[in-house]
């Protein structure tokens, strides 16, 4: 009895099942709504999206700057959602709001620093800044406590065995995922990760790190066409590199992870998100004509 015991919470530990999306409550239709310190080095208009506008025509060539400049993914640029655009598009190229250099990460070869202020995450090498990407972070009462953690297991292929997609059975994917902490509970363990999945633009899981995925959302949603969007494998890939065994493995001696800052939410709360149903974007926009 006690060995199956302990499978069971070894499963529930390696399966991380706690920190994914649910229905929300209510959803949030105005970006312009969550404010970032960042925000205000740069001019913007508020700009309610219309079914005639996808990212391209809003911000043109820097079109994934300003997704970016929103904390945003494709997928959730929808009609009927404001967003911010600024005004000077080209004070935004190749935005990010993570300082270049951190002293605390002098001595790690690697360092994850999550600022959740800015919903941003970035990649440091020696303390020094060599990739960021926005975030969705978990909703205020979800939330990991910021602190110190450590990158102990991978999975590239990572999935939830409870949770299905939003109208589906099929296992809700937490693809290139990076556990990074498991809080050991006497009611139950829940493990946190670094993970794709859907970035709505403000605080929207359970607790666990969202990136880009458009790998994932064209193979499960059928959108976009042509994923571009791929900040998770890019992450997977500069943590784990040739130890890659294209499924779930102990990880050691892992990136330290650096959880700090509270999101600032809007005037009437977060929740979850759910997936959006129907996208404003169009399959004419161009390739991304960024260097």
């Amino acid at each position: 009895m006690k060995a199956l015991l302990q499978t069971a919470i070894t499963l529930i530990v390696l399966l991380g099942i706690t920190c994914l999306p649910s229905v929300a409550a209510e959803k949030i239709r105005s970006l312009c709504e969550i404010h970032y310190p960042s925000d205000y080095l740069y001019e913007w208009d508020c700009v309610k999206v219309t079914s005639k506008d996808s990212p391209y025509k809003l911000f043109g060539k820097l079109w994934r700057d300003g997704l970016r400049f929103n904390r945003m993914d494709r997928r959730h640029f929808l009609a009927g959602m404001s967003v911010k655009v600024p005004r000077r598009m080209e004070e935004i190229r190749g935005f990010s709001p993570m300082a270049q250099y951190v002293p605390e990460g002098e001595r790690e070869p690697r360092l994850i620093l999550v600022d959740q202020n800015e919903m941003f995450l970035g990649a440091y090498e020696f303390g020094t800044l060599v990739f960021s990407t926005p975030v969705a972070v978990g909703v205020e009462e979800y939330r990991l406590r910021n602190g110190s953690y450590r990158v102990d297991a991978v999975d590239p292929v990572h999935e939830s065995s409870l949770y299905p997609m939003e109208g589906t059975d099929r296992a809700y994917p937490m693809h290139y995922a990076l556990r990074f902490h498991v809080d050991k509970k006497e009611d139950g363990w829940t493990s946190y990760w670094i993970h794709g999945r859907d970035v709505p633009g403000y605080p929207a899981s359970h607790g666990c790190i969202g990136l880009y995925d458009e790998e994932m959302q064209q193979k499960y949603y059928g959108e976009p066409a042509k994923p571009l969007l791929m900040d998770a494998r890019k992450l997977y890939q500069w943590v784990v590199g040739y130890q890659d065994t294209g499924a779930f493995q102990w990880f050691r001696n892992g990136p330290a992870v650096i959880i700090m800052g509270e999101p600032q939410p809007p005037v009437y709360g977060a929740r979850p998100a759910a997936n959006p149903v129907s996208p404003a974007v169009t399959e004419t926009e161009p390739p991304d004509l960024r260097p």
